[in-house]
């Protein structure tokens, strides 16, 4: 895993390698919450810190602010390929803007590239976006994120993302999209459908669940963190 080499190199023992590393943990973080998990075996050293760097909501920027308010009772949409995909092929952002256009409520969307040809006034173009603050927002009614209590409408693309979105689909929380087949008509339906069938919800139901806990997911990653280092 050359990627590691520069950092093992620079913090660790020379001849330091991250498999031997991985081997011979002692304990396991795990960024994910029995909420929207499915049943499996796991290890007495997996300590499950789902949710530990999410926080409240900050007050967003002025001028994104008042885009919210623009939206009135029909909310905002919140679209983001996340931080390892910057754009998609141009056929398949076109079909996307133009099932935006076809909305009611107002799209923020994190878009790198060149702006499509046929995007709408009522969506907003950013190259980056407070993503947490916007997901906190009481107008975002469309995206992601179990800590605010927002459906998905998930379009997987790589990695973890596939299991993910089965995740919160199995829970009732969201619907997925394939990009190979994506059309306007499609894309334009599974919107409308999370936005106006009220069982998505239910991601609501999870977030409360995922909060209700004696200890914070940071607390308790400290606390084994610690423990570890006094009994080795």
């Amino acid at each position: 895993m050359p990627v590691y080499s520069e950092l093992l190199h620079r913090h660790f023992p020379p001849g330091a390698d991250l498999r031997s590393m991985q081997h011979s943990a002692d304990i396991w973080l795990m960024r994910v919450d029995f909420v929207f998990e499915f049943p499996r075996t796991t290890m007495h050293n997996m300590v499950y810190i789902g949710g530990f760097p999410c926080r409240g909501p900050k007050p967003l920027p002025t001028e994104l602010e008042s885009f919210m308010q623009s939206s009135g009772e029909h909310g905002v949409v919140v679209m983001s390929l996340g931080t390892l995909v910057s754009a998609l092929p141009k056929e398949m952002t076109e079909v996307i803007a133009e099932a935006f256009s076809k909305l009611p409520q107002k799209v923020v969307w994190r878009y790198l590239g060149q702006r499509p040809s046929n995007l709408a006034n009522n969506t907003l173009l950013l190259d980056w976006l407070p993503q947490n603050d916007l997901l906190g927002h009481p107008k975002t009614k469309l995206y992601e994120a179990i800590y605010h209590g927002v459906p998905v409408l998930g379009l997987p693309l790589l990695f973890d993302q596939f299991d993910n979105l089965i995740l919160l689909k199995g829970r009732g929380a969201a619907r997925v999209v394939e990009a190979s087949s994506l059309n306007v008509e499609d894309f334009l339906e599974a919107l409308r459908d999370m936005l106006e069938n009220p069982s998505y919800r239910d991601i609501q139901r999870l977030s409360r669940l995922h909060h209700d806990k004696p200890f914070s997911p940071l607390d308790t990653a400290v606390f084994w963190i610690e423990y570890v280092i006094r009994n080795k």
